[in-house]
C-alpha cells in the first residue's frame, strides 16, 4: 500500500551534488531516491538498434534529463517504471556534455511501495555552468564499486579528470571511468575500462582507392558492449596488445560513429575507430569487469526467429564434419568451412557452420557443450546457423546453462532422437511477431499489395503446381565454381564465359523456370531457379536437356508429372520493370515439401484461438 508521505523519502539536492565536481564527495547519497516525472522512447540511431528511453528525474529541487542503459529497459517493459513513480538510483554516470547535464542510469530499483504521485514540488532545471566548468567531466557511481568512487575534491582533482598518460599510475589516472553505454560522437573526452571479449583476424583489402588492413575487437563493461576497429598503423600498433579475455583502459581521442550493422552484431548504436593518439593500456586489476554475456536462443525456437537475425546459442556437439572449401560467388575467393551439429533439451538439432581459421583449428570433442556468441540465422534448408567473423565460441563454459545441458545429455539426451529444422519452411508455423515471411494465401498476397512498394516483401506460400512453362526453361551456364553466368557457343564445342574469360567444351544447364501455382484462393506466376527447378522436375537441367534431345515425348511427360504437386515456396515480391511497364515479380528463394506435422500443429493452434477445441 502506498505510503502517506513519499516526499520524505526523496533525496533532495542529490541531482545537483552528482554534477557539482567541487562538492563534498559525501554530499550525494550512494543510492539517491528520486521521482520519475517523464518517460518517452527515443528513435534508434542505427537500423535494428536497441530500444532507448529518455527519462526526466526530479529530486524536488531540480530535474535532469536522463538516459536508461539498455540493461534496465526491462523495468519499462514490465510496466514498473511509469510517470510519477519513485526510484532508487543504484548505479549511474553523471556527464556534462557541451553544456548539457545528462545522467546515464546503469541500474535502478523502482520503489513500488511508494506508489505513484503527481509531480512533487516545482523542480528547476540544473543550471548550466560556464564554458570552462561545462567540459565533459564524467563521474560514475556504482553500488558494487566497479566504476570506482567519486573523485576526491581539492587541487588534485583536475589532474585526475585529465586524459591518462602511459606513464601515469593506473589508480589515479583512471579514477573516472566512462560507461560504454554512454559513448557517442557527442562525448569527446573519456576513458573506458573494458574486457576484450572477441578479437578478429587481421583483414586486408585492395580496391581502386588503394589497399590497407584492419582488425576489430568487441569491448564489454558493466553497462554494455561496443565494437572497435584499428586501421593500418593502429592495426600494427594494437593487434598484439589486445588479447581475448583481458581488461584494458582505453582513452579518447577515439572516433565514435554510427554502427555498420552489416559488419557489427552488437546492440550499441555506435562503434569506435582507434586513432593515432588513442591510449590503450592493460589494466592491472582484471577481475572487476564482467565476463562475456550471452542471451541464448533455444534451438527449438529457431523456426520463430527472423532470417538474418544475430543470436547466441548453446548446445551439445552431436556431430563434427570435415573441413571443406567453397568459392564465393561475388569475389571468387575460396573459403574453408566446417559444419557442426548441435542439440539441446528442446528435442531439435541444428547445423552450424564455422569458417576460416576457426574451422581449421576446431578440435572440440563430440558431446562437448559449446556456447556460441554472434551467430547468424539463415533460412537455407529450413533453419541453419553461421558463426560471424565477429562472433566467438566457448567450449564447456563454466555457466549454469552449460551444466544443466550436460546433466540432461548424460541422463537422457544421449539416447534421444532429434528433429531437424531441415525442410521446414519459414512461416509454416505461425508466430506472434508478424514475421516478414509469414504464410500467405494467394489472395492475401494480392490483397495486401505485397511487392507494390519500393521495399521487398517476403512470404511463404503453400501451393500446387498447375503449369510449368516449357519455353526457356533452362540456360547454358559456366562450369567454373561459383560463376553460373550464361555462356555463349562461339563455335562447335566451344562455350565462352565473358565473366571468367574462359572457354569450356560444354556448358552446365541450369533451370530458370516460370511456374503457375494455385491454392484455394487463386493463381500466381512464380519465377524459380536451379534448386527449385531440380525439386519440381525431379532431375537436373542437364538431364532434362539431354532427354529433350533424345526422347521429346518422355520429356513432355516429365513436365506433365510436375503438375499437381504441392510445395511450400519461400518467396520475395518486388516491383520490376519489363518492356517499360512495371509489374510485381514473385521470385522463389527456396522450396520444400509440406511438413504435415507442422501444418497440423498450426491448424490446431488456429482452432484453439477460435475456442473450437
Amino acid at each position: 500500500m502506498p505510503v502517506s508521505d513519499p516526499e520524505s523519502h526523496i533525496s533532495k539536492g542529490a541531482l545537483s551534488a552528482m554534477f557539482d565536481a567541487s562538492a563534498d564527495p559525501s554530499a550525494p547519497p550512494a543510492q539517491p531516491v528520486v521521482q520519475c516525472v517523464q518517460i518517452k522512447p527515443l528513435a534508434s540511431q542505427a537500423q535494428n538498434g536497441p530500444e532507448r528511453y529518455r527519462v526526466v528525474f526530479s529530486d524536488v529541487n531540480n530535474f535532469v534529463q536522463s538516459m536508461l542503459a539498455t540493461q534496465v529497459n526491462h523495468v519499462v517493459h514490465e510496466g514498473k517504471l511509469t510517470k510519477g513513480c519513485f526510484v532508487r538510483l543504484k548505479a549511474y554516470s553523471a556527464n556534462n556534455v557541451k553544456g548539457k547535464r545528462i545522467l546515464i542510469v546503469l541500474d535502478l530499483e523502482v520503489l513500488e511501495e511508494l506508489g505513484e504521485h503527481e509531480k512533487i514540488g516545482d523542480p528547476k532545471a540544473l543550471e548550466v555552468k560556464s564554458e570552462e566548468e561545462s567540459k565533459p567531466q564524467p563521474t560514475t557511481i556504482s553500488s558494487h564499486g566497479f566504476y570506482g568512487g567519486k573523485p576526491a575534491a581539492g587541487p588534485g582533482q583536475g589532474q585526475a579528470q585529465s586524459l591518462p598518460s602511459r606513464s601515469g599510475g593506473a589508480a589515479s589516472a583512471h579514477a573516472n571511468i566512462y560507461p560504454i553505454e554512454a559513448i557517442s560522437p557527442y562525448a569527446t573526452k573519456w576513458t573506458i575500462k573494458a574486457r576484450c571479449t572477441s578479437k578478429g583476424q587481421v583483414k586486408h583489402w585492395h580496391n581502386k582507392n588503394g589497399e590497407g588492413k584492419l582488425f576489430s575487437v568487441n569491448l564489454l563493461d558493466d553497462s554494455g558492449e561496443i565494437r572497435a576497429t584499428g586501421f593500418n598503423e593502429q592495426c600494427d600498433a594494437l593487434y598484439e596488445l589486445f588479447q581475448e579475455g583481458a581488461v584494458y583502459y582505453i582513452s579518447s581521442p577515439c572516433k565514435a560513429q554510427p554502427a555498420k550493422k552489416q559488419f557489427n552484431n552488437l546492440n550499441h548504436d555506435y562503434e569506435l575507430n582507434f586513432e593515432r593518439d588513442t591510449l590503450v593500456e592493460r589494466a592491472e586489476d582484471q577481475d572487476d569487469v564482467p565476463q562475456i554475456r550471452f542471451n541464448f536462443t533455444n534451438i527449438g525456437e529457431l523456426q520463430n526467429v527472423e532470417k538474418d537475425t544475430t543470436i547466441d546459442v548453446i548446445g551439445v556437439l552431436k556431430e563434427v564434419g570435415e573441413v571443406s572449401q567453397i568459392t564465393s560467388k561475388t569475389t571468387s575467393k575460396p573459403y574453408d568451412k566446417r559444419e557442426l551439429t548441435l542439440v539441446d533439451q528442446s528435442g531439435f538439432s541444428v547445423r552450424l557452420t564455422v569458417w576460416g581459421a576457426t574451422a581449421n583449428a576446431f578440435d572440440a570433442a563430440e558431446e562437448a557443450v559449446i556456447a556460441f556468441k554472434g551467430v547468424k540465422v539463415s533460412d537455407f534448408g529450413g533453419r541453419s546457423l553461421s558463426l560471424l567473423s565477429s562472433g566467438s565460441m566457448s567450449v564447456d563454459p563454466d555457466m549454469d546453462e552449460a551444466h544443466k545441458l550436460k546433466g540432461w545429455y548424460d541422463a537422457q539426451g544421449r539416447s534421444d532422437t532429434f528433429a531437424s529444422h531441415q525442410g521446414m519452411a519459414g512461416g509454416a508455423v505461425g508466430t506472434a511477431g508478424g514475421r516478414q515471411d509469414a504464410c500467405k494465401t494467394i489472395a492475401q498476397v494480392r490483397d495486401e499489395n505485397l511487392g507494390m512498394t519500393e521495399a521487398v516483401d517476403y512470404f511463404s506460400l503453400r501451393a500446387t503446381v498447375i503449369y510449368v512453362k516449357q519455353d526457356n526453361v533452362y540456360y547454358p551456364a559456366c562450369l567454373s565454381d561459383g560463376c553460373n553466368k550464361k555462356v555463349v557457343e562461339v563455335e562447335q564445342g566451344a562455350w565462352r564465359c565473358e565473366r571468367c574469360d574462359k572457354t569450356h567444351a560444354r556448358p552446365e544447364y541450369r533451370y530458370i523456370m516460370s511456374l503457375n501455382v494455385s491454392d484455394h484462393t487463386g493463381q500466381l506466376w512464380l519465377s524459380c531457379f536451379d534448386d527449385t527447378g531440380r525439386l519440381v522436375m525431379g532431375r537436373s537441367a542437364d538431364a532434362l536437356a539431354e532427354l529433350r534431345e533424345t526422347d521429346e515425348k518422355a520429356a513432355a511427360e516429365l513436365f506433365q508429372d510436375a503438375n499437381c504437386t504441392t510445395w511450400v515456396f519461400r518467396c520475395r515480391a518486388k516491383m520490376d520493370n519489363f518492356q517499360d511497364q512495371q509489374r510485381v515479380r514473385y521470385q522463389v528463394s527456396s522450396a520444400s515439401a509440406p511438413n504435415f506435422a507442422a501444418e497440423a500443429g498450426k491448424l490446431a493452434e488456429t482452432l484453439k484461438a477460435y475456442s473450437l477445441v
